[in-house]
């Protein structure tokens, strides 16, 4: 049986936005942060994988996290299978400012690759953007928005 993780990963961050928007405007970001991070962890770890965060937040500002190495997926509980080995970035708040003060625009965010696809960027803020595999050498994250569209 062939695992669609593709499938799998919206559940996620459908999940941690669901659990941020109840606390939305109450001014407690992070509340707010602490459910989206439990929620996204709480639903990762149904999913048929054996994955490793590789980018997450948490340690610049002191933010409850899914933290640089924490492994997530089924695999953590269930030592009987084999699960695809998957790396993960996650921020499961972006935007905990706008979501406590009930600004729009706060989001989920989830990238994923096979093992040893995503960049090993412990504390480090950078900009990031993400397209296929068809689009490389084609975006520039420095050119305008026009441009890579």
């Amino acid at each position: 049986m062939k695992i669609h993780l593709s499938l799998e990963f919206p559940r996620v961050v459908e999940q941690a936005a669901i659990a941020a928007a109840r606390p939305r405007g109450r001014g407690d970001r992070h509340n707010a942060d602490h459910v989206a991070v439990e929620a996204m962890r709480k639903v990762m770890d149904t999913v048929p994988m054996d994955g490793t965060i590789v980018i997450g937040e948490g340690e610049r500002d002191q933010a409850p996290m899914l933290f640089i190495g924490e492994k997530v997926g089924a695999a953590v509980r269930d030592k009987t299978q084999t699960y695809p080995a998957v790396d993960i970035a996650v921020d499961p708040l972006e935007g905990t400012n706008l979501c406590a003060t009930g600004q729009p625009n706060a989001l989920a965010v989830l990238a994923a690759s096979d093992h040893g696809g995503l960049l090993h960027a412990p504390d480090l803020y950078m900009e990031k953007i993400i397209v296929g595999p068809t689009c490389k050498g084609a975006v520039d994250l420095d050119a305008p928005a026009e441009h890579n569209l």
